[in-house]
């Protein structure tokens, strides 16, 4: 073969160029729109600031000397406490849902998938407000109690932390049912059926067939909703009480209140650190689950 045939021609780079595009432009969305905004939240998060609000370019790691104050470990605490507790209710409500999900006829998983994601339409604020006019004295469900003869008086619950936990727990479970649906809806009906050739009753078979054949599934759903309920910022401001902030209220009342630039800005990445070790501990069980 002669060195004129082995030479590219002219029409092939731009063929290459287009043939990469289809990665090519997710990389630079994720650049312009994650990796530049991240990288100036980092710089920003060493700067001095100044007495009035005002902040001036510097390398301080004061900022982060404050993840040591009382402040900050108590709403770390609380924020880890209430997500993880969110997420574990979720999954265990979801779980057993959508395995009766998905045995149930066509129509039906299609019109319950529907609902779920109509729900998924609603923003945080939307369903933080409705819940407080739920839980709350003058148009709440304690009314309804009370004409049912199971109150002496209407009550408000909220803010509270169970009003809180409620919030959170309904904004994570269509989550959980839609990341669980596939993996349920994937398993073997057989193998219920040969356990209960084996003698196992249908409770049984649930617990020592279904849900070890689900777990990495069940691990990585409980840890996406608590990623993604650690991020929630409306509940906690109308749901709970000043001591029931999270790690997200925090850094907007440091931002927007506080007018302290840099020390939310620190807390951001911390955030945001926390949660990509998340995604990426969930990556990795997905991976262990297609091996």
């Amino acid at each position: 073969m002669s060195a004129a045939t082995m030479r590219p021609t002219a029409s092939s780079a731009p063929r290459g160029l287009l043939a990469r595009m289809p990665a090519l432009w997710p990389a630079a969305m994720l650049g312009v729109f994650f990796l530049i905004p991240f990288v100036i939240m980092v710089a920003f998060s060493f700067y001095h600031r100044v007495e009035g609000g005002l902040y001036e370019p510097a390398f301080e790691l004061d900022n982060y000397a404050r993840f040591w104050t009382p402040l900050f470990t108590r709403v770390l605490g609380f924020s880890l406490m209430i997500c993880g507790l969110a997420a574990v209710v979720c999954v265990t409500a979801a779980v057993p849902f959508t395995w009766f999900l998905s045995r149930t006829r066509r129509p039906a998983q299609v019109a319950w998938l529907v609902g779920i994601l109509s729900i998924l339409s609603l923003s945080e604020v939307i369903m933080g407000f409705a819940w407080s006019i739920l839980l709350s004295r003058s148009a709440g469900l304690s009314n309804l109690l009370v004409s049912l003869g199971l109150l002496d008086s209407p009550e408000a619950w909220t803010p509270s932390f169970g009003a809180l936990l409620m919030g959170l727990c309904f904004i994570g479970f269509p989550y959980s049912v839609l990341m669980l649906y596939p993996a349920v809806n994937r398993l073997d009906p057989e193998i219920t059926e040969a356990a209960r050739t084996l003698g196992a009753s249908p409770l049984r078979g649930f617990f020592t067939v279904v849900l070890p054949s689900l777990r990495q599934a069940i691990l990585a759903t409980a840890i996406l909703v608590f990623v993604f309920t650690l991020g929630c910022y409306v509940l906690p401001q109308v749901l709970g009480k000043p001591e029931h902030w999270t790690l997200s209220v925090l850094i907007t009342d440091q931002a927007i209140y506080q007018s302290n630039i840099p020390f939310a800005a620190a807390l951001a990445v911390f955030l945001v650190l926390v949660s990509l070790a998340l995604i990426g501990l969930t990556l990795l069980l997905g991976q262990g689950r297609k091996r």
